[in-house]
């Protein structure tokens, strides 16, 4: 790696375009990935991010624009590339008559270099069903079985497609510690996730998009700063109207169908404030919550739309 071109920055993309006869998937996302890092990319399904992660592991052409992985190009050092990056994308099919043992080995023979198998296994606690088939593992032992075949040849950049989804609370909190434990190893992590809270606790650096594009691009503390406050109230108004300019300390205000996001600098001042006057001009609200301000807040701020619509 020493020689190569583009050591502090694993990864470099630079205009990518991918469409898809008149839908444009992907619409010239740009960014860096440092050395060492978690970088994540959240947004709604559909929004592009698997497309995204598809162009720069080989598996599809990017129409336009160019990127660079540990110094590979993606289109044309596709073979160069592979010994260097670690893949569990969304869609991984396994061989459900293998044991575990025996597929991560399959997978390890693809390879020059692998690790020491059995320290896999171990790592990503499958030791106690190593020996048994992968159709009878749960969803949770799966996903860890993935990340396993995305390892063995002890990779430099691991991308990661969505690995917790449909996965119930502890497994994905399993999953979490095993991903941290692989930054803390020296691996650089890409991370496609449309869950926020999981965004904001692994990665260092966020790039949410939307449509096809990135729309903000920096560290989780960053990204909720440019709502101007730490503080959320939540509520819906079932009936009467509120102006929005009686509230003290109001950084933001976000409306998204009947629910009202306001975004204040001194929480318990604007919360009793909005408390007085809706009581004073018979303003009736329902669901009012009050809390931190997260990256689903920057997204609603950005969109005017929840990160997951139902």
């Amino acid at each position: 790696m020493s020689n190569r071109e583009g050591e502090g920055k694993l990864i470099q993309v630079k205009g990518l375009i991918k469409k898809y006869g008149k839908l444009t998937a992907v619409n010239g996302v740009n960014f860096t990935v440092n050395k060492g890092e978690i970088f994540g990319l959240l947004g709604p399904n559909g929004a592009g991010k698997t497309t995204t992660i598809e162009m720069l592991v080989g598996l599809r052409k990017p129409d336009e624009g160019s990127a660079t992985l540990g110094g590979y190009d993606v289109v044309t050092d596709v073979g160069k590339m592979k010994e260097v990056m670690g893949v569990q994308l969304q869609a991984t099919s396994l061989f459900e008559l293998l044991t575990v043992e025996e597929l991560i080995e399959m997978y390890g023979s693809f390879y020059k270099k692998q690790v020491d198998i059995e320290h896999l296994i171990e790592s990503m606690m499958l030791l106690e069903k190593k020996s048994d088939r992968v159709k009878n593992l749960s969803g949770g032992q799966k996903q860890r079985l993935a990340i396993a075949l995305a390892l063995v040849h002890d990779p430099d950049v691991v991308f990661l497609d969505e690995p917790t989804t449909g996965l119930d609370p502890q497994a994905r909190r399993v999953l979490w510690d095993i991903i941290l434990k692989l930054k803390e190893d020296g691996k650089t992590i890409v991370l496609t996730t449309h869950y926020m809270d999981e965004a904001h606790v692994l990665c260092d650096r966020i790039a949410i998009i939307d449509q096809g594009e990135i729309i903000a691009l920096d560290t989780p503390e960053k990204l909720v700063k440019l709502l101007h406050s730490d503080n959320a109230i939540e509520f819906r108004v079932i009936e009467g109207e509120l102006n929005w300019n009686e509230l003290p300390n109001v950084t933001k205000v976000t409306k998204k169908s009947n629910y009202i996001y306001i975004y204040s600098s001194n929480l318990q001042e604007t919360l009793s404030h909005l408390l007085f006057i809706c009581k004073e001009k018979s303003i009736i609200f329902q669901d009012l919550h009050i809390r931190a301000a997260t990256l689903e807040d920057v997204f609603i701020s950005l969109t005017g739309r929840r990160l997951r619509e139902e």
